[in-house]
């Protein structure tokens, strides 16, 4: 399920797929994306790179057509790849760079950047 709150410039993203299950905050405002890994017990966060992420308005338009159509041809499927390095466990100032939404999602969770 995708909630998008235009107010907060903030997206959810939840995935309940038995043991790939994962919820994953886009949040525009700060700039960060993050996705909490249910299995590996662990968040992974990258910055939002335009090229590359869709706006915030574009998202929900993809995510209508995605609905209604049920497949959707777009130049701007994102995929990503983690590769495990150091992990640390967020302190104030990450936090402070990432912002409410991230840190309600990976609190006490190792984060990998």
């Amino acid at each position: 399920t995708m909630t998008i709150h235009n107010e907060k410039h903030v997206v959810e993203v939840h995935v309940r797929s038995g043991v790939y299950s994962s919820d994953t905050i886009f949040d525009y405002l700060r700039g960060y994306i993050a996705t909490r890994l249910f299995a590996r017990n662990a968040c992974f966060i990258m910055k939002i790179t335009e090229e590359y992420i869709p706006e915030l308005q574009e998202l929900g338009r993809l995510a209508f057509e995605r609905k209604t159509m049920k497949k959707v041809y777009s130049p701007k499927n994102v995929w990503v790849q983690f590769q495990s390095g150091h992990s640390t466990l967020g302190n104030f100032k990450d936090w402070i760079l990432y912002g409410r939404p991230i840190e309600q999602l990976c609190t006490g969770l190792p984060l990998y950047q």
